[in-house]
């Protein structure tokens, strides 16, 4: 079995760390296009400034900003031709780095995650998971792997947000330019936990929340005025994450993400929540890929991250590491060396006995 991840080249990854202190100061992306600044003329022959861009869904838009002849126009067209100047150099940077293998996100879900940023939501707590949280951290941990294509965008909350009120998620969504409508649930007594775009697109925006017990489970969100979908062993995932960016072909902007070690231990437990479907394999060819490329540049990660496994996830970890023998190659040696020892120290919780090897 060949290796699962090959290393990018030094001055790719220092490009990507500018592109990250680059994105780390934008305090506002733009929701689609940069776009261009330009003079009009009215049939008054009144001169004044207007923003063209293309939104998320690619229809064209025009944004009048003011008076030629007025400073405070002069002042917001001169800072809003700096972030123009400024975004296009970071999409020049990002299709460099995409070339070279560097996980993007498409149009439509980084429009969503631009909105998400400009309101906050990363800041104060939100967090991004799923495929495209996945693609993010093979970027942070300076590796090329195989990608796994998806439109959903997947937001997650271990508690309630730091946010000045409350707004509503559907709101924020909207504001891309896309009609997201709530996904009516199979239960029609039961709350939307997730957004999607008409017209037969695959574009979903779930929201996820952790579980007070082991089930799944559905939980108000009252600071977005929304719903989520409460997973079990959740909790553990949102427990330790980082700001990270997003890149995309219109733009790079910060996310938050879990820790890539614990990404891929709760992507071990997962594995064995839904065995009757194809997902597992998903999850299990994930964790290897993280599990691969952590242990081999940050020693002593995922024994940590092993450690803090909740103790009903222990059987769940056993069972995964029987399966991810056909996922993670044996040249990923230190991978496996923290995975076995991990399991081999680690007792019983109900005999006190150590797990069988």
């Amino acid at each position: 079995m060949t290796p699962l991840t090959n290393s990018h080249e030094r001055a790719l990854t220092l490009l990507f760390a500018e592109l990250q202190s680059a994105a780390a100061e934008q305090n506002e992306a733009f929701l689609g296009t940069p776009g261009t600044l330009a003079e009009r003329n009215n049939d008054n022959g009144t001169r004044f400034w207007v923003h063209r861009y293309s939104d998320a869904v690619g229809r064209r838009q025009e944004v009048y900003l003011g008076k030629i002849d007025d400073p405070a126009v002069m002042a917001r067209v001169a800072d809003l031709r700096d972030r123009i100047e400024a975004a296009n150099a970071t999409i020049s940077r990002v299709r460099l780095l995409a070339r070279a293998g560097f996980a993007t996100v498409d149009r439509k879900a980084y429009s969503t995650l631009a909105s998400l940023h400009n309101h906050g939501l990363f800041r104060a707590g939100a967090m991004l998971v799923g495929s495209h949280a996945y693609g993010a951290l093979l970027n942070v941990v300076g590796v090329r792997a195989v990608p796994y294509a998806t439109e959903d965008v997947d937001i997650a909350r271990a508690e309630a947000l730091a946010l000045p009120g409350s707004h509503a998620l559907l709101e924020m969504l909207r504001e891309t330019g896309i009609r997201f409508f709530e996904v009516p649930q199979p239960s029609r007594r039961a709350p939307s936990v997730s957004f999607a775009e008409p017209g037969g697109s695959r574009l979903r925006v779930d929201l996820l929340a952790p579980s007070k017990g082991g089930g799944y489970s559905t939980v108000a969100v009252p600071e977005l005025r929304a719903h989520a979908r409460a997973l079990p062993y959740f909790a553990y995932l949102l427990a330790a994450s980082q700001e990270v960016p997003a890149l995309s072909a219109y733009g790079a902007v910060m996310v938050r993400v879990p820790f890539p070690e614990r990404y891929a231990v709760h992507k071990l437990i997962v594995s064995q929540l839904r065995t009757k479907t194809s997902t597992p394999q998903k999850d299990l060819r994930q964790a290897a890929t993280l599990l691969e490329a952590v242990a081999e540049r940050f020693p002593g990660a995922v024994d940590e991250a092993l450690k803090a496994t909740p103790r009903g996830a222990a059987r769940h970890v056993a069972r995964a590491l029987t399966a991810l023998k056909q996922h993670l190659p044996a040249s990923a040696e230190s991978a496996w060396e923290a995975l076995t020892s991990a399991r081999a120290r680690r007792p019983n919780h109900q005999t006190g006995r150590k797990l069988p090897g």
